[in-house]
């Protein structure tokens, strides 16, 4: 039986190749249009962290008691 060409080991190799490929070409883009390498990703990245830090801290300013919803 044929194997899809997503399976086989070169078309994979293939994919992993061109998509870095791709990744390093937009990092030196932006690098040579913003003169900061790869900000977007650094600034991502750090919302992200961000994001993460206040939605634990409302979790925590949030939190109700496991019997909240046992009130009879």
């Amino acid at each position: 039986m044929k194997q899809h060409w997503l399976v086989r080991p070169g078309s994979t190799r293939l994919l992993w190749v061109v998509l870095l490929s791709i990744l390093a070409l937009t990092v030196l883009a932006g690098l040579w249009l913003d003169g900061n390498f790869a900000f977007n990703a650094w600034y991502g990245f750090a919302s992200c962290i961000g994001m993460i830090l206040i939605a634990k801290l409302l979790g925590r300013l949030l939190h109700r008691k496991d019997s909240y919803y046992d009130r009879d």
